[in-house]
């Protein structure tokens, strides 16, 4: 009698399945939008989808110019939750560059865990996040070593 799968052939599907969450490589060093740098009118879920997939200890660079009479300059913040996310709320969220803070060579932020990190600009009073739809999220893979 024939079995159609034999324990080696279940492990190794088994290893198959496992392996495709890990993937081999080094870290990154990604510039979020692109050319186009961390500045309203760049649709960055969009940036998101074509830049991810993300892994452990990526490095993500804001790089933004700063204030001036004519520009509102943006903000980085790390949102604590898809509600906040989506809804643009910055009640708990933490600053983690302010508006100066990405000219340069920018703002780094080092994606340490493997769980979404929820990313907008409270600047312009908000806008920047309900009105020009300066966010996106990213969620790090672990790398297999």
């Amino acid at each position: 009698m024939k079995r159609a799968f034999t324990f080696g052939a279940q492990g190794l599907i088994m290893l198959a399945i496992a392996v495709s969450f890990f993937v081999v490589g080094e870290a990154r060093t990604i510039i979020v939008g692109g050319s186009e740098g961390w500045r309203p009118g760049v649709n960055y879920t969009d940036w998101a989808l074509k830049t991810s997939p993300f892994y452990l200890n990526d490095k993500l660079v804001f790089k933004y110019a700063p204030p001036s009479d004519t520009f509102v300059a943006p903000n980085v913040y790390l949102l604590p939750n898809v509600w906040s996310y989506w809804n643009c709320n910055f009640n708990s969220a933490k600053l983690l560059a302010n508006e100066t803070q990405g000219s340069g060579e920018g703002f780094e932020f080092v994606l340490n865990e493997s769980r979404p990190a929820y990313f907008a600009s409270a600047a312009d009073d908000g806008r920047h996040c309900t009105d020009e739809h300066m966010k996106f999220f990213a969620i790090a893979r672990r790398h297999l070593n």
